[in-house]
């Protein structure tokens, strides 16, 4: 089912998630399956469930979107439930980062260029995978909803004191996305 997304300014946004009870295989599903349908929809390379709402540490990355500019992303695709960075490299990286939760807003964000992590597939199996470049970006991207942070987060002062009028627009739904959205 597609989702709407919610917008910066919701505060199930700004939420630690909660860890997802494994033996609810039914309620995984389908939850994966929302984020799989609204992803699409959204043309976007990464959603978090609490961007649709849903508090819980659950993830998808699809790198298809990007593949054109990251060749090496073609049939990427990622689900990650329950995920813990295990390492990050002291190596950083600075990206152009955008959101579908802060439509329209772009800005270079630093992360670690290689991370490690362990999470729990759509299978429910356990794996640990090493991720670099622009899939550890967008994995860390991802993350860091689960534990209420935002790309404008971690933004550099100054950017973030040059952003406020947008996202306060976008908190108050002065915004036209072509996706569904919600505000609260």
């Amino acid at each position: 089912m597609i989702r709407p997304i919610y917008l910066y300014g919701a505060e199930v946004l700004r939420k630690k998630a909660a860890e997802v009870n494994l033996a609810d295989k039914e309620a995984i599903a389908s939850l994966v399956q929302d984020l799989k349908d609204t992803l699409v929809t959204a043309d976007g390379c990464g959603l978090a469930a609490p961007q649709i709402g849903v508090s819980q540490r659950v993830v998808i990355v699809d790198g298809d979107v990007v593949a054109d500019t990251y060749d090496y992303l073609k049939d990427f695709r990622r689900t990650l439930i329950n995920p813990e960075i295990l390492e990050e490299s002291e190596e950083q990286t600075t990206y152009s980062e955008g959101c579908l939760s802060i439509p329209g807003v772009y800005c270079d964000i630093v992360r670690p260029k290689t991370i490690k992590v362990r999470y729990y597939n759509e299978d429910l199996e356990q794996v640990t995978e090493v991720f670099d470049n622009f899939a550890s970006r967008m994995v860390q991207h991802e993350l860091s909803h689960l534990d209420g942070d935002l790309f404008t987060d971690h933004a550099a002062p100054i950017r973030k004191k040059m952003l406020s009028s947008k996202l306060q627009n976008i908190s108050k739904g002065k915004v036209h996305p072509h996706y569904n959205t919600k505000l609260r």
